[in-house]
């Protein structure tokens, strides 16, 4: 069975990009959730994984090597898993696949892939710094003001923040409370807090505020 992974980073985004001639696929898997996920611990690549295991998987294509991954190390490791199983890998957008027809990898793809997944990688990073940066300039402004350490909001107040209502919209789907905080971008110990306030029937209007 070919199969076709898509992946994205938010519920909010669709895959249709990624899903153009799908009907040439037996089957199509979908992630959405961070690329820094190991491959395998996503919903999505558990699901991959079963059908590898049942050996009814001839190979696996991927619109382009960062909706496999964002971490090179992960990726790399996943395209060896794939390889020991001589299942191929096809990057469509890229062209290129890791097993060629002769059931031998491909020196040339295995290059350019370790070439593409480091930029993938670096522009993550980038991405990253730039948020960081612009907190910092943010603060030297005094446009950005963290929340002062014992400041009290009233539980409605710290669920309504966009990140962590964001947050609890991942949770609310099932999503574990590491890849929902990695998905809104918040603290694991947040998510933990929004869990428990979020989806306690005791949460009301009238509840009084609490220190968080």
């Amino acid at each position: 069975m070919n199969i076709l992974y898509t992946r994205v980073s938010t519920i909010d985004q669709k895959t249709d990009r990624q899903r153009i001639n799908e009907k040439d696929f037996g089957y199509v898997v979908e992630d959405k959730c961070s690329g820094a996920i190991p491959f395998f611990d996503r919903t999505g690549g558990k699901e991959v994984l079963k059908y590898l295991d049942k050996g009814i998987m001839s190979t696996l294509s991927v619109w382009t090597i960062d909706r496999l991954g964002r971490d090179l190390r992960d990726i790399l490791d996943t395209i060896h898993f794939f390889n020991v199983k001589n299942v191929p890998i096809i990057f469509l957008s890229q062209g290129l696949r890791t097993i060629d027809d002769n059931g031998k990898e491909n020196p040339i793809a295995k290059l350019m892939i370790s070439i593409l997944a480091t930029v993938g990688e670096m522009e993550r990073s980038q991405i990253k710094e730039r948020q960081i940066e612009g907190i910092c300039i943010a603060k030297m402004k005094g446009i950005y003001k963290g929340r002062k350490e014992g400041s009290i909001e009233d539980v409605l107040t710290f669920l309504d923040k966009p990140q962590n209502k964001k947050a609890l919209g991942y949770i609310k789907q099932g999503l574990k409370l590491k890849e929902a905080a990695q998905l809104a971008g918040i603290h694991f110990n947040t998510a933990t807090k929004i869990k428990r306030l979020g989806l306690s029937k005791a949460t009301t209007i009238s509840q009084p505020k609490i220190a968080l």
